[in-house]
């Protein structure tokens, strides 16, 4: 696919929930992390919803059920219903069916949410690979007390040519103490027991797209994630828009040397980005400038960052709102680098914002 490389975070005279028809949102470091609600999550979906957006709840993490995330989800204050979730286990437990017979056998290595979904597409999820007549192995996150011996078993069976599917390949997943390892990992292990390549389904890529549309129906999606690499790319894949949320795996930094089909259209600090419009970054002589920020790519190899009135002390730009300052700097990055990747020094920059 060949996109047209952005080269700054896109305005809104809209406000996000009115522009688009339905939010397409991730989970982990979005709406929740390490089970907790992020701040201001509940109320500013509930604000959407109750403005008539319609919000879809897309997940990589293979684990949990659809009934077990609505469920939670709930417990956070957020009102969900069981269809409005979207795993990767639906969309890997589709692409099975695609390739194998009705009723056919399936080496589980993961959580209930797969057996669930391989079950709701008329498959037999196991337990071990000596099964007869085994069809697939599908690996998915099982959480962080999976036995080592479950790697085993996939390897056992794909050494013998049986197909391998992942419902996803993210290295990490967000916590409340941190980052952790995700299913990526995971792979990686049954990846080198085999040399064997797994097909994916998740995000970034067609299937996982593909499962949300035909779950969903959307016809204006927003897609709103906190990951460069699954959120933003499927939304580039897909071509939709997306809004990056600060709340999760991404940082300031990451974001200003995202390649461009890791630039979101648009950025914010969180949630709360959804019920507002999205301010103009403007081309300015000296640079781009957005609210009280003026972003500058100089000759030296740094990226600057002033008051928009030009005044360059400290407390200059007391006041204006450090993620107008990030919006500058993207466009300042992003053009600088063209279709590659930025090398410019931002930490001076980036420290003024406290991002």
């Amino acid at each position: 696919m060949t996109r047209q490389s952005r080269t700054s975070p896109a305005a809104s005279e809209q406000s996000l929930h009115q522009a688009y028809d339905t939010a397409l949102l991730d989970l982990d470091g979005v709406v929740y992390a390490g089970g907790e609600a992020i701040a201001y999550a509940a109320e500013s979906l509930a604000a959407a919803r109750a403005d008539g957006m319609h919000l879809a709840y897309v997940t990589n993490n293979a684990l949990r059920t659809p009934d077990a995330v609505a469920e939670h989800l709930g417990e956070l204050g957020i009102p969900t219903e069981a269809g409005e979730v979207i795993t990767s286990a639906q969309a890997v437990a589709r692409l099975i069916a695609e390739q194998v017979e009705p009723g056919s056998k399936v080496l589980v290595i993961g959580g209930e949410g797969l057996r669930v979904a391989l079950r709701e597409r008329g498959l037999v999820p196991v337990d071990s690979a000596e099964e007869e007549g085994l069809a697939a192995v599908v690996q998915g996150y099982g959480g962080p007390d999976l036995p080592w011996g479950r790697f085993a078993e996939a390897s056992y069976a794909i050494n013998r040519g049986v197909p391998w599917f992942a419902s996803n390949t993210d290295l990490t997943i967000p916590g409340a103490r941190g980052i952790a390892p995700g299913n990526g990992a995971a792979v990686e292990v049954v990846r080198i027991a085999t040399g064997a390549e797994p097909q994916v389904a998740g995000k970034p890529l067609p299937p996982m797209h593909r499962e949300t549309v035909l779950r969903t129906g959307a016809e204006r999606p927003l897609v709103v994630g906190d990951r460069l690499d699954t959120d933003i790319e499927g939304a580039f894949n897909g071509e939709v828009d997306s809004l990056l949320v600060l709340t999760g795996v991404t940082d300031a930094e990451q974001l200003l040397r995202a390649e461009p089909r890791h630039r979101p259209t648009y950025v914010d600090r969180d949630l709360r980005g959804l019920l507002t419009g999205q301010p103009e970054v403007e081309p300015v002589p000296e640079g781009f400038r957005c609210g009280g920020w003026t972003a500058v790519a100089t000759n030296g190899g740094v990226l600057e960052l002033h008051a928009a009135d030009g005044s360059g002390g400290a407390d200059a730009a007391d006041g204006a709102d450090p993620i107008d300052g990030l919006r500058a700097l993207c466009a300042a990055a992003w053009t600088a680098a063209g279709n590659g990747v930025c090398t410019l020094d931002a930490a001076k920059a980036l420290a003024r914002l406290g991002l």
